[in-house]
C-alpha cells in the first residue's frame, strides 16, 4: 500500500477512534441508568431500550477493537494486513442487532395478553434522558459513518436506540394520560422492527464487501471504457474491482498494449486516471503485448479465466499505486 493511502487510512481511523470512544462512554453511562429505570418502572419498552443500549456498548467496543486490528501492519501471511477486521466487526454488529430484536419480540409477545402496570412518570423521565444521550452520540458519529462501514455499524445501533428512546417517551405519555398499558409492549414491537431494519442494511453492506462485489459508487463498464480509451491500450480482460475495507478500493486487470508507447508511461497514465476519476488507490495492472494472444506455440499467451487452477504464463507484471 502506498504511503499516502496508508497515512490517509490511519488518520481516518484515529478520528473514528475518538468519536467511538466518546460514544462508548455515553452509551455505558445511560445503559446503567436505563437498566435501573426499567426495573423500577416495570417497563418492557425501557428494558428493550436498555437491551439495545447494551448492544451499543458491545458494538462500539467491537468497532474500537476492529480499528486496532486494522491498524496492525501486514505480514507475509496477511498481505493486506487486518483491513477486513472492520468489515467483519460491522457484520457481527448486524447479527447482534437481530438477536436484540428477537429478544424484544419475545418479551412483547409475553406481555400483549396481560400487560402489567408501569410507572409511567419515571419511565418518561428516563426515556427523555436516554433520548438526549442518543442524540449526542448520533451527532458525534454522523460525520464519520459515511466513510467507514465499521463506524456505520455503531451509528446504526445508536440510531435504533434513538428511535427506541422516542418510543419509550411516546409510550410513557400514552400510559400517563390514558392508563392504557398495552402501549408498552406495542411500542417495544415498533422498536424491534426499527432494530431489524438497521441490522439488515448493515449486513447487506458488509456482505457486499466480503463477497468482493464492485462498489456501488463505481460503474465497472465506465472503468473498462476509460482504460481501453487510453492511448496505447488495445484491449482489456480479467478486470476485477473490489473493496478491501472502507476507503480502500482495489483493481486488477490485464491490459493488452499496442507496443507503440513506452509501457511504463502507459501504466502511469492508467493509474493516475483511475485514482483521479474513480478514487481507486490500489491498482495492479499486467501489461501484455497484443501479439501474445494471437500467436501460437511457445510465445502465445492464453487468456485467463476465472476458473481456479487455469494455467497462465504471465508476461511482464506491473503493480503500481497512486
Amino acid at each position: 500500500m502506498s504511503r499516502d493511502v496508508s497515512d490517509g487510512l490511519n488518520e481516518a481511523r484515529l478520528s473514528n477512534r475518538r468519536a467511538l470512544t466518546i460514544a462508548l462512554v455515553i452509551a455505558f453511562v445511560f445503559l446503567i441508568a436505563e437498566v435501573i429505570g426499567g426495573v423500577l418502572t416495570n417497563s418492557l419498552a425501557l428494558i428493550a431500550d436498555a437491551g439495545h443500549m447494551a448492544s451499543d456498548v458491545l458494538a462500539v467496543s467491537l468497532a474500537l477493537a476492529a480499528i486496532w486490528m486494522a491498524s496492525r501492519p501486514a505480514s507475509p501471511q496477511q498481505t493486506f494486513g487486518y483491513q477486513r477486521a472492520e468489515v467483519l466487526a460491522a457484520a457481527a454488529n448486524g447479527a447482534i442487532l437481530l438477536l436484540v430484536a428477537a429478544y424484544v419480540f419475545w418479551q412483547a409477545a409475553l406481555r400483549l395478553g396481560d400487560p402489567p402496570e408501569v410507572e409511567s412518570g419515571l419511565m418518561l423521565a428516563v426515556g427523555a434522558a436516554g433520548l438526549a444521550a442518543n442524540v449526542a452520540s448520533a451527532f458525534i458519529l454522523h460525520g464519520q459513518q459515511s466513510e467507514s462501514l465499521n463506524v456505520r455499524g455503531a451509528f446504526y445501533h445508536v440510531l435504533g436506540d434513538l428511535a427506541g428512546s422516542i418510543g419509550v417517551m411516546v409510550a410513557g405519555i400514552i400510559m400517563l394520560t390514558t392508563g392504557w398499558f398495552l402501549a408498552d409492549p406495542l411500542v417495544s414491537v415498533v422498536i424491534g422492527l426499527l432494530i431489524v431494519l438497521g441490522a439488515v442494511r448493515l449486513l447487506r453492506d458488509s456482505l457486499t464487501v466480503l463477497l468482493e462485489t464492485v462498489p456501488s459508487h463505481i460503474d465497472s463498464a465506465s472503468v473498462e471504457r476509460a482504460l481501453t480509451d487510453t492511448e496505447g491500450v488495445v484491449d482489456l480482460h480479467d478486470l476485477h474491482i473490489w473493496t478491501v475495507t472502507s476507503g480502500l478500493v482495489a483493481l486488477s486487470c490485464h491490459c493488452e498494449l499496442t507496443g507503440d508507447r513506452d509501457s511504463d508511461q502507459v501504466l502511469a497514465e492508467l493509474c493516475d486516471m483511475l485514482h483521479e476519476r474513480f478514487a481507486i488507490h490500489h491498482v495492479t495492472i499486467q501489461p501484455e503485448v497484443e501479439r501474445l494472444h494471437g500467436g501460437t506455440g511457445d510465445h502465445s499467451l492464453p487468456r485467463c479465466t476465472s476458473d481456479i487452477g487455469h494455467e497462465h504464463r504471465p508476461a511482464e507484471v506491473a503493480s503500481t499505486e497512486r
